[in-house]
């Protein structure tokens, strides 16, 4: 497989996933796919503006948080994402405390 057609098809995936997270999946919260998958969508909208920045594109955090959310994040926060129960966000704490460290705060 050529190098393009690579980049096309990793594209495409990454579409893909953005969309099942984000149409089909809203209803699963951030804090869920961070305890259990340790990355959520914020994650993804960060490393989003990472790539660009890497490649001299300005974007900060709100940008990426906008281009992978489709919209700006506190309304697409305040319209699917409920509030963590302490019993996930002991989980949270616990699963970044052992293996990653200190991720950003949703």
């Amino acid at each position: 497989m050529d190098d393009q057609t690579r980049i096309e098809l990793e594209a495409a995936a990454f579409r893909r996933l953005r969309k099942h997270l984000m149409e089909d999946r809203a209803d699963v919260q951030n804090i869920d796919m961070m305890n259990l998958a340790g990355f959520c969508r914020n994650c993804l909208s960060r490393w989003y503006q990472e790539a660009a920045n890497e490649r001299g594109i300005e974007m900060d955090k709100a940008a990426g948080r906008a281009a992978f959310y489709g919209m700006p994040y506190e309304q697409w926060r305040d319209q699917n994402q409920t509030g963590a129960s302490p019993e996930k966000q002991a989980a949270f704490e616990t699963a970044f405390r052992e293996n990653v460290g200190k991720p950003e705060q949703n």
